[in-house]
């Protein structure tokens, strides 16, 4: 099965212009079909509260089973996993013990029906907008041949990392290629750089594959 890996091109600490950057490259290679999903990390109660105003239709979902910082609960106990959506998230601060961090997130939606709204909503949390089904087009040379099973834009919001794991101060738009690799080589990033190329931006750093 291919996989894909995502190359950085664009940084800001400028949550606007990330946006709008990670917009425009989308558009590049929107379809009729194309799609959007969000997902966000919150750490704190007030920072569930904040998203769950925000979208209440987004699906909230808690760690189980240990505290938070990692380890058993008091007593050994266990809690289940909360999965619920955010109109029916609980009001006791008590109800998040060990299930933090909570992730938020919505899938399979159309383009341009949540991106204002959630990053409006992220404040100093982790997350990202990943937009799929998208196309990219042939290059010139041998081998640039076009992507569509794996042509991707990713804004990373407060974080570099397609893990949302550690924070930042600025933003990163990301494009998705399909990975090959071959003698320990990424055969497909040269076509990434024509890519960037394309949308008058270069590459910034090493690719992220999951």
């Amino acid at each position: 099965m291919s996989s894909d890996i995502a190359y950085p091109v664009f940084r800001t600490p400028d949550l606007e212009l990330a946006l709008s950057t990670a917009r425009r490259i989308m558009e590049f290679g929107r379809r009729e079909h194309s799609g959007v999903c969000v997902r966000a990390h919150l750490r704190s109660v007030a920072e569930v509260r904040r998203m769950a105003g925000e979208l209440p239709e987004g699906w909230f979902l808690g760690q189980a089973g240990r505290g938070n910082s990692g380890g058993a609960l008091p007593g050994n106990r266990t809690v289940p996993a909360l999965v619920v959506q955010g109109s029916g998230l609980p009001a006791d601060p008590a109800a998040y013990e060990g299930r933090l961090p909570v992730v938020c997130e919505l899938d399979d939606l159309p383009v341009g029906g949540i991106e204002d709204v959630f990053t409006a909503a992220i404040g100093p949390s982790t997350g990202k907008i990943n937009w799929d089904g998208l196309c990219w087009p042939d290059g010139p040379e041998p081998g640039f041949l076009g992507e569509s099973k794996h042509a991707e834009v990713t804004l990373l919001l407060n974080t570099r990392t397609r893990e949302l794991d550690e924070h930042a101060d600025d933003h990163t738009v990301l494009v998705h290629v399909r990975s090959a690799v071959f003698d320990g080589c990424q055969t497909r990033e040269p076509y990434a750089h024509w890519l960037a190329r394309q949308l008058d931006l270069t590459i910034i750093g090493p690719g992220q594959r999951y």
